[in-house]
């Protein structure tokens, strides 16, 4: 049987983005959010929305339980120093963890995320099982024979 991890990571997101595109509803708020500090606007894909809450979906699954926190310093960037001069640094920073959180309830609500008590999110049996049959039909999709062997 395939799994998340026999398959590239950004084919299984791209997959598993247009199933969540019917499930996942973008709230009103966000295609005006930005998704971190460090960035000038917000994001320009149509399906922004989708594929951050598939990228988040896999993140919990490889590396659950995991925190927003965590999951915040995972989607973050670096924000330049001065613009007029460029004289300091440029420093990190974190992602939204508002977009995080938002996505991640939106994911519960689905059944496809949990909260562990103390220890962050974790991924439920139907998540995984999600994962694991989208990761499938990426393989078959794939034209690479050096995947052939997880087929």
């Amino acid at each position: 049987m395939t799994t998340l991890y026999d398959v590239p990571a950004d084919a299984l997101i791209d997959a598993l983005a247009d199933e969540l595109e019917d499930r996942v509803e973008e709230p009103q708020w966000g295609k005006f959010a930005k998704t971190g500090v460090d960035r000038e606007l917000p994001p320009e894909q149509e399906d922004f929305y989708a594929v951050r809450a598939a990228s988040l979906l896999r993140k919990v699954a490889t590396d659950g339980p995991v925190g927003i926190e965590r999951l915040s310093t995972e989607y973050g960037g670096t924000k330049r120093g001065s613009n007029r001069y460029r004289v300091s640094p440029a420093k990190r920073t974190d992602g939204s963890k508002n977009v995080i959180r938002t996505i991640l309830q939106d994911l519960e609500e689905e059944d496809l995320v949990e909260t562990a008590d103390g220890e962050g999110r974790r991924i439920t049996a139907e998540g995984r099982s999600l994962l694991d049959e989208t990761a499938g039909e990426v393989l078959e999709d794939l034209d690479r024979p050096e995947l052939e062997r997880y087929a």
